[in-house]
């Protein structure tokens, strides 16, 4: 579990910390914990930790099996996730990050969401260059030719791809995928390095690079992407580039309470 709990904060009192993390590691187990695992995670002693669970316990934080003596997280993290569930929407949440993945590139950024099959663009942030996109909110990506739709093909559910395969791939441009054997093995290359682009694909001379991003419970909720003339993103990105749609993908994921 080290690797999925964050370190201790700089300037935390050892106390605080330490309640903090025990409740982190008590939500991220299958179930109920007993008190000797939960002092061997944290290298305390079972005198210390008791005594925090009594107290986080005594908060609703913390409950303990009657006929076990095992330790689980209480109802009031429940009662607290859901009250504040609506502060973490998407777009609310990925805006900051957007903006600065769009100050590191200066090409214009997306963020997109599956809605009722469709690829839709939730939101736009126009690029420093002198190039700006009509792309508006609302707007529906087609999931063959574009960069947020093969990540939604690789990564979404795997119904998707199968109706996407067996129905009619229409070119929008010369270099469209229109096979359905080559769009398969497209998504598997995406699927492979966990990003995706889409060179000439929708627009001829234009390209997208786009990443994955997840919830909780590790399900594709977004899709995020740099988009812009091939002159700033060629067909073969740089390693910049795809570095920083991807890391500000995972930070986003992060914040929605994904752990890698």
């Amino acid at each position: 579990m080290s690797d999925v709990l964050d370190r201790p904060t700089a300037g935390a009192t050892s106390t605080l910390d330490l309640a903090l993390r025990i409740v982190e590691f008590l939500a991220y187990q299958s179930g109920p914990t007993t008190l000797a695992a939960i002092a061997t995670e944290f290298g305390a002693s079972k005198a210390t930790v008791h005594r925090h669970l009594r107290g986080l316990a005594s908060r609703g934080f913390v409950r303990q099996d009657a006929a076990t003596g095992r330790y689980d997280v209480g109802v009031k993290l429940m009662v607290l996730g859901e009250a504040c569930r609506s502060r973490f929407d998407i777009v609310t949440t990925a805006r900051p990050e957007l903006i600065q993945l769009r100050d590191e590139t200066g090409q214009a950024v997306t963020i997109c969401a599956l809605v009722d099959g469709d690829v839709v663009v939730l939101e736009l942030t126009q690029g420093r260059t002198v190039i700006e996109f009509a792309t508006r909110p609302g707007t529906k990506l087609a999931l063959h030719a574009s960069a947020h739709g093969k990540i939604w093909l690789a990564f979404g559910p795997a119904a998707l791809l199968d109706a996407v395969r067996q129905a009619p791939l229409p070119a929008w441009t010369p270099e469209t995928i229109t096979d359905p054997q080559t769009l398969e093995r497209d998504v598997a290359k995406v699927r492979e390095r966990g990003w995706s682009t889409a060179p000439d694909e929708v627009i001829s001379g234009v390209n997208t690079i786009a990443a994955p991003v997840y919830d909780h419970q590790g399900r594709l909720v977004a899709s995020i992407a740099i988009v812009g003339a091939k002159q700033f993103i060629p067909a073969d990105p740089a390693d910049a580039q795809v570095e920083a749609v991807v890391g500000t993908a995972r930070r986003i994921s992060r914040a929605l309470g994904w752990r890698e």
